[in-house]
């Protein structure tokens, strides 16, 4: 019998579509369900901790879960370095992770902790040290980068075209975009990912994209993989999502 495999888009901090989500899953492939969470569990939305928490309970309790890195949930874990904060030089110039359009301020208010006119970053961070659980903090230290699964392959942004699917460096599969997107080719598996926000989930025939926009109070989505079928939940049930040229 062939499993069914899920997938749910980025979340980044929507608990409470989280849990809808889930309860998607559970009805549709039951408890024992495999889910591939493919990252951005932080930043923007209003319950980051809850999102983390749902995440840590559902993985202590046996859930057959695999959670993946995203660059929001990589912000967060540099800020949090035993050596000192640290930021992502992939960011923009000018941009940081408490700036309005990255949500890190977001993040740190669901741990009760709040951005003062001035404040220094180690003082910031020893803030921040103290409000996370030491759970939460091993969470976003064992995430995952990829998931190769029945001729998937799961990753937040995506993979370096041309590159072989097991040498793929980090900052490409948190981060790239449109070398990505554009590259026609066979990657050697359907690459599921989100990252780049879509108005609905896109399926091509190298690729599937599952960020739908829920950091920005769009809907999150959550997609099954069975056989060579692959469909979207929703609250009536399953949705054949077809291919794109």
């Amino acid at each position: 019998m062939t499993q069914t495999l899920y997938a749910i888009g980025d979340i980044h901090g929507q608990l409470g579509m989280l849990e809808a989500a889930l309860a998607q899953i559970e009805a549709d492939g039951g408890r024992n369900a495999r889910v591939v969470f493919l990252g951005d569990y932080v930043d923007r939305g209003p319950d980051s901790k809850g999102v983390i928490d749902t995440l840590v309970r559902g993985l202590a309790d046996g859930r057959d879960w695999v959670c993946l890195k995203g660059n929001h949930d990589r912000f967060f874990e540099w800020y949090l370095d035993p050596d000192g904060p640290r930021f992502d030089p992939h960011l923009l110039v000018g941009y940081h992770w408490f700036h309005p359009a990255i949500g890190g301020t977001e993040t740190i208010a669901s741990y009760d902790v709040y951005l003062p006119d001035r404040i220094r970053k180690t003082d910031l961070a020893e803030l921040l040290h103290a409000a996370v659980p030491d759970t939460h903090k091993a969470f976003l230290r064992g995430l995952k980068t990829a998931h190769h699964q029945n001729g998937r392959f799961f990753a937040h942004a995506g993979i370096r075209p041309g590159v072989p699917l097991d040498q793929q460096a980090e900052n490409d599969l948190l981060w790239i975009r449109q070398e990505f997107h554009s590259d026609k080719r066979d990657h050697g598996a359907l690459v599921v990912h989100g990252h780049t926000p879509v108005d609905a989930p896109e399926r091509y025939a190298n690729r599937i994209n599952l960020d739908t926009g829920a950091g920005y109070g769009r809907p999150l989505t959550v997609a099954g993989f069975e056989g060579e079928d692959v469909f979207i939940l929703t609250a009536k049930g399953r949705q054949h999502l077809p291919s794109r040229s």
